[in-house]
């Protein structure tokens, strides 16, 4: 007979290994879904490790009265209120100089996730053997033809060479005269063979080379002034049309002069209740410096403002171009931002969020052509809604009405023809 009491052993075993491994599960769907509502809502503002526009969040719940969740919760969903009766908070706003927004759909959970998410990304990292670097399957296999096509041309000269003395001893025996071979480095047939597999092997690097010339992904060059887009654009919400107002009504978004950058900076001369500014190597920026800096170029005195005359501007400031395209290349910035709503950030990345701007596309034919491809336009469906230039494509609008499109994209209506981008 068996006994009972091993089964039952074995039954509660099994029962905590599956509640031990559902624990765990939980805590790491946690961390991940920590991560993700502080990428979405917290991570323009805050760093785990390191101050930015808000303070750095490892080690948050040490803090005020945020060991408890509720506390932080109160917090997050209206700060206003929160900080009304928080000693604590009100001195955040002093150092920071603004006043966190609030997100009043986050919930609880929500709160013990993103805690949970920061409280992994603060514990300190072990430095180990680093796992070997995964290569893309398509490496993978253009390197496994490589080497396959290399071990063939080896033994297909090797056969070749073998066949030579086979031949030549075959003729000694049988008496037969013939001229000594010619060596392989005097050979036509082997010079011809190697010369077109150079010439191949040449043509591809120089069109893989051509094709990458004026790429800049990740360009970030030093400018002349340290300009904070994060500050201006993210904080203080300023429009990007108010600085690159030709964006809306011609081909380029233009450069913004000096005495744009003065309507504001004839009367903001310090900087004084923003985040601390870095630069990419992690040194601290005096953004007052900054200012005197555009004051030089505009010949402005902070303390004679009445007697500053615009038309002394010295000369415009040398900012660096970041964004370049081919010189055969079309591309209108009204066309896209104004007709075809397309935001900053497509093209630009979450410019609000960078200090020192970088390429962040790659701007590619390929990257165009697969944005004209999903795209959808603002098609004129009915006489209520859409861009009205539309309604000249009748087909789609039957095509639309018929039930056989659900919208239209701009390769529909011809973002996929050569002319229009290149001229």
């Amino acid at each position: 007979m068996i006994s009972c009491k091993p089964i039952g052993q074995r039954l509660t075993a099994l029962f905590l290994s599956l509640f031990v491994i559902s624990i765990v599960n939980i805590t790491a769907q946690d961390i991940a879904a920590g991560k993700a509502l502080f990428m979405s809502k917290c991570a323009a503002c805050h760093n785990v490790l390191k101050k930015g526009t808000g303070p750095a969040l490892a080690g948050l719940e040490e803090r005020g009265k945020w060991a408890d969740h509720n506390e932080l919760l109160k917090w997050i969903n209206n700060p206003a209120a929160y900080m009304a009766n928080d000693p604590y908070t009100q001195g955040l706003k002093n150092e920071y100089g603004s006043m966190m927004t609030g997100f009043a759909d986050v919930t609880l959970k929500d709160v013990d996730d993103m805690v949970a998410y920061i409280n992994d990304a603060a514990k300190p990292k072990v430095d180990g053997p680093k796992p070997p670097e995964e290569v893309p399957v398509g490496n993978q296999n253009a390197l496994i033809f490589g080497i396959i096509s290399l071990i063939l041309g080896i033994i297909a000269l090797i056969l070749m060479q073998v066949n030579s003395n086979l031949k030549k001893m075959s003729d000694d025996s049988e008496g037969i005269v013939r001229p000594d071979p010619v060596p392989f480095y005097r050979n036509k047939t082997y010079i011809a063979m190697a010369s077109i597999v150079f010439f191949v092997f040449g043509g591809y690097m120089v069109a893989k080379g051509a094709i990458g010339l004026g790429r800049q992904k990740e360009y970030q060059p030093e400018q002349p002034i340290y300009y904070s887009h994060k500050v201006h654009a993210g904080i203080n919400q300023i429009s990007c049309l108010y600085c690159h107002g030709s964006a809306w009504d011609s081909k380029h978004a233009s450069i913004p002069s000096v005495n744009v950058c003065m309507n504001c900076h004839k009367s903001i001369t310090t900087y004084e209740k923003g985040p601390k500014l870095y630069d990419e190597a992690g040194n601290e920026i005096n953004g007052t410096a900054e200012i005197a800096k555009l004051y030089q170029y505009a010949g402005f005195d902070p303390n004679n403002a009445a007697k500053w005359d615009p038309s002394m501007i010295k000369k415009p400031i040398a900012w660096e171009k970041i964004h370049n395209l081919p010189d055969h290349v079309y591309f209108n910035h009204s066309q896209h931002i104004r007709a075809g709503n397309v935001q900053c950030q497509s093209c630009h990345g979450e410019i609000t969020a960078m200090d020192e701007v970088k390429q962040v596309s790659e701007l590619s034919m390929g990257w165009c052509i697969n944005c004209h491809r999903e795209t959808k336009v603002n098609f004129n469906y009915d006489s209520t809604k859409g861009n009205k230039y539309y309604s000249i494509y009748e087909k789609f609008h039957n095509d639309f009405k018929s039930g056989k499109m659900d919208s239209i994209t701009v390769k529909d209506i011809g973002g996929l023809e050569c002319q229009k981008c290149h001229y």
